[in-house]
C-alpha cells in the first residue's frame, strides 16, 4: 500500500485511495483471508482514515483575503453602531417549475411523482430568485424574475427593495451599505452592475451606495447564504414546486425562531443580457474606490454630490 498512502505531517494521520474490499482482495493472494470490515478496523488501528477533499486553496493572495474580511467585519460593525441600513444580496438557484424532483423529503403518506429527467424543455419556466437580507432587521425579500439574471435585474430588485421596505424602515437614512459576491450579476467586475447602481438606486433616491465584496470563492460567508438561503431551502424540502404560486408561497412563509421574516414578490420585465457600457458612461459615474482594496469596495455617490 506504500505507493497508495497519503498523508498529514502535523498529524500522522494516514490514508489510502484504496478500498477495504480491494485491500481485503489482495490479501487473499497472499494466503491472508480476512473480510473488508476487518480491513477496515486494522487500518484505523495503524492511523488510517477516511478523508475527504477540503476546499482550502485561496485563488486570490491571502493577504488581500484577510484583509477584505476585516475591512468586512469594520463594516457590519459600524452599521450596527450608526444604523446605518446594511444587505446582503446574492441570486439564489435558478428553479425549473414543474413535477421536478426537489432535494429533501417531507412528510407524506405516499411519495409525489415527479419527472425522471430535468430537462428544461419538460418546465413550464425558469425562474431567478434574487435575495435580499436586511442584517438589521432580520428580513429577507425575494424578487423572483422570470427573465436572465443580469446586473440590471440585481440593481433594479435593490431598487424595489428600498422604494417598497427600506425607506419605510429607514426614513432618515443618507447611505445603504450593500455586501455581496466578487462574482455574477452583482459582482465587482460587471460594468453594468456600477452603472445601474448609480442611475437606478443612488441618482433616483439621492442616497449614497457603499458595496464591499467578499473575495472570490468566499461567497459562503456572505450573511444571506447562511441567514436566508439557507433556511428557505429546509423549508421547501422536498416539495414539489410545480407553479410559481407555490414558489412564492413558501418563499413568504420562511420563518426561524430568531423572528426571520420574508416577503417575495413576482417580477415580470424582460431583462436583455450583453448589454455593454461604454468607457464615456463608466467615467461619467461618480464611483470612488476604496484606496487600499479598490476591487472589492467603493462608494457610489449621487451625481449631485
Amino acid at each position: 500500500m506504500e505507493d497508495d498512502t497519503a498523508g498529514c505531517p502535523v498529524s500522522g494521520q494516514l490514508w489510502t485511495r484504496r478500498t477495504t474490499e480491494t485491500v481485503a482482495r489482495q490479501l487473499a493472494h497472499y494466503g491472508i483471508v480476512i473480510g473488508a470490515r476487518t480491513v477496515s478496523r486494522l487500518l484505523k488501528s495503524i492511523g488510517y482514515a477516511l478523508r475527504v477533499n477540503h476546499k482550502r486553496i485561496a485563488s486570490c493572495s491571502p493577504l488581500q483575503r484577510d484583509e477584505q474580511f476585516q475591512k468586512i467585519a469594520g463594516i457590519r460593525s459600524e452599521c450596527q453602531h450608526q444604523g446605518i441600513p446594511l444587505i446582503s444580496v446574492d441570486s439564489k438557484k435558478k428553479e425549473l417549475v414543474g413535477r421536478f424532483k426537489n432535494p429533501g423529503a417531507k412528510w407524506g403518506r405516499t411519495p409525489e411523482p415527479v419527472n425522471d429527467h430535468d430537462f428544461r424543455s419538460l418546465a413550464d419556466g425558469i425562474v431567478v430568485p434574487y435575495g435580499i437580507y436586511d442584517l438589521q432587521a432580520n428580513a429577507g425579500s425575494f424578487y423572483v424574475g422570470c427573465s436572465h439574471d443580469t446586473p440590471q435585474f440585481a440593481v433594479d430588485c435593490i431598487a424595489q427593495w428600498w422604494q417598497s421596505e427600506g425607506l419605510e424602515r429607514y426614513p432618515d437614512a443618507t447611505e445603504i451599505v450593500i455586501l455581496a459576491d466578487a462574482g455574477g450579476s452583482n459582482g465587482c467586475r460587471p460594468r453594468a452592475w456600477k452603472f445601474n447602481l448609480q442611475h437606478l438606486v443612488a441618482d433616483p433616491f439621492n442616497i449614497q451606495v457603499t458595496v464591499a465584496h467578499y473575495p472570490s470563492g468566499a461567497s459562503k460567508w456572505n450573511p444571506i447564504e447562511h441567514r436566508l438561503f439557507s433556511e428557505v431551502s429546509k423549508h421547501w424540502a422536498g416539495v414539489v414546486l410545480e407553479h410559481v404560486d407555490v414558489i412564492l408561497q413558501y418563499l413568504r412563509t420562511t420563518t426561524t425562531q430568531t423572528g426571520l421574516s420574508v416577503t417575495a414578490h413576482l417580477v415580470e420585465t424582460v431583462y436583455d443580457k450583453g448589454i455593454k457600457i461604454t468607457d464615456q458612461q463608466m467615467k461619467a459615474l461618480n464611483c470612488v474606490n476604496d484606496r487600499h482594496i479598490p476591487q472589492w469596495n467603493y462608494t457610489i455617490k449621487p451625481t449631485s454630490y
